[in-house]
């Protein structure tokens, strides 16, 4: 049976960056073959390669998140330089959050257009982060020319009307734990009605843990939850889904194909 992809976590956070070892080891006996950890500060940028520079399974991003107002401020050659790293698979976490920054400040967007700008550089995907900010933040990638790398929204909570226009633009939907809570009927459409060639899966680690561990510290082998409340909602096999997330990962990412492809069994 084919394993499982993590899209989406952050192995250098408190929580899981202090347990390494064990939580590796239960990714493994979960049948999740590998993750991609992500960068939310240039600050942590370091300890995020490392952890991937040390273990074959596990990528990386690099960006600065749009909730980080006083951190160092990303330049396209900072993040062209950090995303030339072969571990490096994507730029982001980026995007638009209005609702830690309600007056919509244009600094956060000025930043959003910095990491397009990159990842075209780069020729990279992004990874998105959007809340509150739907219309920005497709109006944004239009007008960068975002379609040219593509990329994800993670942790998926708009409508499946954005999904569509996001998916039109290239862009693959990253379901996390959220649709395995009950009253998420927004996240339940859209991962019904998405096509499977567009589904990836995450825990966005050590965020939003799915159920049965809601409330609890999230790690990577959680994303087997995801997988199977995802299969559930649309009454296919949790097989079809892990085949579809793990090959549609693989597909956005090929830099990541040679080690991960034998490792999901693809």
């Amino acid at each position: 049976m084919t394993r499982l992809i993590d899209s989406h976590c952050h192995l250098d956070f408190d929580g899981l960056s202090n347990r390494l070892p064990d939580v590796l080891a239960a990714m493994a006996a979960n049948d999740v073959a590998g993750c991609m950890t992500i960068g939310v500060t240039l600050e942590e940028a370091p300890q995020v390669l490392a952890i991937a520079e040390a273990h074959e399974q596990i990528f990386a991003s690099v960006g600065v998140h749009p909730e980080y107002a006083d951190h160092q401020e990303p330049d396209v050659e900072t993040l062209f330089a950090l995303g030339q790293h072969p571990k490096v698979l994507a730029i982001g976490e980026t995007g638009l959050d209005y609702h830690w920054h309600k007056d919509q400040p244009e600094w956060q967007r000025e930043r959003f257009r910095v990491h397009i700008r990159a990842a075209r550089l780069l020729n990279k995907p992004l990874v998105i982060h959007t809340r509150e900010a739907a219309e920005d933040t497709l109006s944004i990638l239009k007008e960068e020319g975002a379609s040219a790398v593509g990329g994800i929204l993670h942790c998926f909570t708009e409508s499946l009307a954005v999904a569509e226009e996001a998916m039109a633009l290239g862009f693959y939907i990253s379901i996390s734990g959220i649709v395995s809570f009950k009253k998420a009927e927004q996240v339940h459409e859209v991962a019904r009605s998405i096509p499977l060639d567009r589904l990836l899966v995450e825990t966005d680690s050590p965020y939003l843990a799915p159920v049965p561990y809601r409330g609890k510290p999230n790690e990577p082998a959680y994303v087997k939850h995801v997988a199977e409340a995802i299969a559930n909602l649309r009454q296919i096999s949790y097989a079809e889904v892990a085949e579809a997330s793990s090959r549609n990962f693989l597909r956005l990412f090929p830099a990541s194909a040679t080690v991960l492809a034998p490792r999901v069994g693809l």
